[in-house]
């Protein structure tokens, strides 16, 4: 009899995503399959997931931790990969039906184009793939029929509370940011703060990168410009607002003034277990939002003076052509620079205002190009960090 368990690939299951969704599908499991597993560096937390799930590949992005891993797997019927091409070759493989993409940040492109080339279902948890090349995306998606599902929970929140709606106009998005642990500090106190207090989200269990772009805004700033190419909006139909309780994901404003919004505990398994079972909903054990409890639903202002992060992602949006690209490549760099502590909280948006000016500039860029221009900007904004140094 044909096994009827829809094959999932999880790219980046060391991660905090990839960690989640592998609880989803143990509480899925007589629905899903657990078909492959890749991670970068994490292979002692792979060997185990490994061991645990038993996926017909597995594939560590290392390949100098690829004896370690062969090693630790071979008397378990699991085919065992090195690199990022054997990475990218899993999303394209036959047998798999759904692809999460869960890696961080510019490392999750290739592998998500090859996905959507291949027709399969993504789950995109990786928001750098519509950041950087978002145009090049959709177009795939369309020639090959393949359908995109997103898995941040501002993205799944929206798409919840359109379905149904069918054609009517949206007249807003409304993004909600819970604000990160430094919504209440001044200019004179973020010039101090460390990255370990950054890395103290109030709301989220997220890894360490998203939760530096969350503390920034930056994080935020990619969310309006995933949210323009996923929903098909204009620039200025993306509002952000400041809700520190995080339980509205996000809001839809219709042409004729109602709005719609989404509600949840901020727990990810929710929007991850959705992705994998829409358009069904299926029963879960999460924790449930208890009415019964004192709460206050609040909402503000970003302050894009003291959080430049956002205005520099409104503007790559609307000039478009690589410089969301530049965006995301400089700020990779500058807050793995922050979290080895060797520039400041504020320096990060400096550094990334002065790149955004400097840069080479593509209206319509190709796949090389985008790939030319991750590599210089990550070379350039990392000399512009030494150099400051000296």
């Amino acid at each position: 009899m044909k096994d009827l368990k829809k094959k999932v690939a999880i790219l980046g299951s060391t991660g905090s995503i990839g960690t989640q969704a592998l609880e989803v599908l143990s509480e899925l499991n007589s629905d899903f399959e657990v078909y492959a597993l890749t991670a970068n560096n994490n292979v002692d937390l792979l060997i185990q997931q490994a061991k645990h799930f038993l996926p017909e590949h597995v594939v560590i992005g290392n390949h100098q931790l690829y004896p370690i891993i062969k090693d630790a797997l071979s008397s378990l019927p699991i085919k065992v990969y090195a690199g990022s091409e054997a990475i990218a070759q899993i999303a394209e493989m036959e047998a798999i039906d759904i692809v999460l993409t869960a890696m961080v940040g510019y490392s999750g492109l290739k592998p998500t184009m090859n996905a959507i080339k291949a027709g399969k279902k993504i789950a995109l948890a990786n928001k750098e793939t519509l950041v950087v090349a978002g145009e090049l995306i959709c177009q795939l998606a369309l020639q090959n029929n393949a359908s995109i599902l997103p898995v941040d929970s501002e993205h799944s929140a929206i798409f919840q509370c359109l379905a149904g709606e069918g054609s009517n106009p949206i007249e807003k998005l409304i993004l909600t940011a819970s604000g990160g642990p430094f919504r209440t500090k001044t200019i004179d106190e973020l010039k101090k703060v460390t990255s370990k207090q950054a890395l103290q989200h109030p709301n989220w269990d997220m890894g360490a990168k998203i939760t530096i772009d969350s503390a920034s805004l930056m994080n935020k700033g990619f969310e309006i410009i995933e949210a323009k190419w996923l929903f098909g909006v204009h620039p200025e139909q993306i509002e952000v607002v400041v809700h520190p309780q995080s339980i509205i994901h996000s809001m839809v404003q219709f042409e004729d003034g109602s709005i719609k919004a989404q509600l949840g505990l901020p727990d990810m398994k929710l929007p991850i277990q959705y992705s994998f079972t829409y358009p069904e909903r299926v029963s879960s054990s999460y924790p449930r939002f208890d009415f019964s409890q004192p709460c206050n639903f609040t909402f503000e202002q970003p302050d894009t003076t003291r959080f430049r992060n956002l205005t520099f992602a409104y503007h790559a949006m609307e000039r478009g052509g690589n410089m969301p690209c530049i965006l995301n490549a400089a700020n990779e760099i500058v807050v793995a620079s922050f979290l080895q502590d060797k520039i400041g909280f504020i320096q990060m948006s400096d550094i990334i205002e002065n790149i955004m000016a400097k840069a080479h500039f593509i209206s319509n860029p190709s796949y090389e190009d985008y790939v030319h221009t991750d590599a210089s900007v990550r070379e350039i904004t990392s000399k512009m960090i030494l150099d400051g140094k000296k």
